[in-house]
């Protein structure tokens, strides 16, 4: 007995997404907010969806309601990582491999290098690891996050892959989720536990990024 509909065709929309697809609808919502029709709040959730789509029915509706842009966005060929869309570099001489926090913080943001292995740990305190101008030690590379009566934010650049897998006890860690990113960049892993307490991983652009943004639709604007 064959089930029914196991041959049928898939719908448009239900089609897997390709890295190509997802950067072209990235590069589309980098001009919407040049071009002022979203704003910081809007473009960073609709970037970290777009990378995080799976199928094309997930990439239409963030574009759904923006006209084409004058270079066909749809059309576009996808831009290479790098320049505004900087990937960490690997292989350069790790700076750090932990952070602790007690009744405190810590931070590890800007230009840095982690460690193949960065272990962060946060008791009555919290702490913030900042990867999106980091480089990295390895290819690959684990963020071991526990905290107990804390909190440690993780941030991520939309271009870089993530996986997310740790277990919240009467706390939470930011759900069980796999960020894509295009193939040649480096992947991270983040894992361990939150008790009563909490470790959240979120994509946001980066500073630069956001300035050049900002100031090409202020150009555009005067232009106008």
């Amino acid at each position: 007995m064959t089930k029914a509909g196991a041959d049928a065709p898939l719908a448009e929309g239900e089609l897997r997404a390709s890295d190509a697809d997802r950067e072209r609808v990235a590069e589309r919502l980098r001009e919407a907010i040049a071009e002022g029709r979203l704003d910081m709040e809007e473009f960073d959730v609709r970037l970290g969806a777009a990378y995080a789509a799976r199928t094309y029915g997930e990439l239409v509706p963030l574009t759904r309601d923006l006209p084409e842009s004058a270079g066909s966005a749809a059309h576009a060929p996808a831009p290479l990582a790098g320049g505004a869309g900087r990937v960490g570099r690997v292989g350069a001489e790790p700076t750090s491999r932990g952070a602790f926090a007690l009744f405190g913080g810590f931070t590890r943001r800007g230009r840095w290098v982690a460690g193949k292995v960065f272990t962060a740990f946060a008791m009555w305190g919290g702490g913030e690891i900042d990867l999106r101008e980091a480089d990295f030690e390895d290819r690959e590379t684990v963020v071991r996050c526990f905290t107990i009566w804390g909190g440690i934010s993780v941030v991520v650049p939309p271009e870089l892959r993530v996986r997310v897998s740790g277990v919240g006890i009467m706390g939470g860690f930011g759900g069980d989720q796999l960020f894509d990113g295009p193939p040649d960049s480096p992947q991270v892993t983040v894992k361990g536990f939150a008790l009563m307490g909490g470790v959240g991983v979120q994509r946001k652009a980066r500073k630069g990024e956001k300035r050049r943004l900002t100031e090409e639709r202020e150009r555009r604007e005067l232009e106008d």
